[in-house]
């Protein structure tokens, strides 16, 4: 059953004001058009889960969307702090939980997993655990061992951007693979945004790409370039010139509020968004083709 809809109806359908919401995605494939979206329909007391929160958490926060942030690493990526989540913080109006990334990572792993938490040897985040009452110890009941342990994350929705899927949200992925699977599982529900709907014939001559199947799907929505500012591998390149930007424009609350009025409800949707950055920024963001060698599945 195609499970296609647009963006906008995805979000107000399986988006509630309280959800614990995952935009997931590393270095790349990160849904800012989801977020776009989220803000654009004032949804509130949200509580955003991600590793590396990136510029996407940032303006959320900023719109009045988040009442708590989960992460690993707050930052503008090469450039340095997110500025309105560190204000945020910092005042007291963004209660928040810290972790390593591969704190993050294992908790998502246990929710994918059906358990209530799983054990890691110490990474050296002492001082984090210190500060977050979520870090446990155990004892290893077969070497004695003590080991950290972090709860199961089981967000209510889970926001993933693909290359391509088909209408059934079967999600292939390639390029720099982080914590979408894991995510996806561990979900009540799965928004995907895609650049690419394809037939199910496409999806099933090169399986192994598949990572995410649609028994676990909620939505498919088809927004090119939705990736923007990050990149999507094979599609467009990442915007640095915009994260420079942001360190600057999140410098002034009204700064923010100007560009959010301009790029978020000044338009109708993730498609207005693109057109308006123009024909310069398009040309500027292609990347030519890199083919991988075919593979021979042989006949099945």
């Amino acid at each position: 059953m195609s499970k296609v809809m647009r963006l906008s109806e995805a979000i107000a359908r399986f988006v509630n004001d309280g959800d614990t919401v995952y935009a997931a995605g590393f270095t790349h494939l990160i849904p800012f058009a989801a977020g776009h979206e989220i803000i654009r329909q004032h949804k509130k007391d949200l509580t955003l889960a991600r590793a590396t929160p990136d510029l996407i958490y940032d303006q959320m926060v900023a719109a009045g969307c988040a009442r708590k942030i989960i992460f690993s690493y707050s930052g503008n990526p090469g450039v340095g702090s997110l500025r309105v989540i560190r204000q945020e913080m910092e005042a007291g109006r963004l209660d928040y939980e810290e972790y390593s990334h591969f704190a993050m990572i294992t908790r998502v792993a246990a929710g994918a997993s059906g358990l209530p938490f799983l054990p890691m040897r110490s990474t050296g985040t002492e001082d984090l655990a210190k500060a977050n009452p979520q870090y446990k110890t155990i004892q290893c009941p077969y070497t004695g061992v003590e080991l950290v342990t972090v709860p199961a994350l089981n967000p209510d929705v889970a926001i993933i951007h693909a290359q391509r899927a088909d209408a059934n949200g079967n999600a292939q992925f390639w390029g720099i693979i982080g914590e979408q699977k894991e995510v996806a599982f561990a979900s009540k529900k799965v928004i995907l945004t895609v650049e690419e709907i394809v037939d199910e014939r496409a999806i099933r001559s090169d399986p192994n790409r598949t990572l995410i199947p649609d028994f676990v799907v909620s939505a498919v929505c088809h927004v090119p370039y939705c990736a923007h500012p990050s990149y999507t591998q094979g599609c467009y390149d990442r915007d640095n010139k915009f994260y420079l930007e942001w360190d600057k424009i999140s410098e002034a609350p009204e700064k923010v509020e100007a560009w959010l009025n301009e790029w978020v409800y000044g338009v109708k949707d993730h498609a207005e968004y693109w057109a308006k950055l123009g024909a310069e920024t398009h040309a500027r963001l292609k990347v030519p083709p890199a083919m991988s060698a075919p593979v021979n599945y042989g006949k099945y």
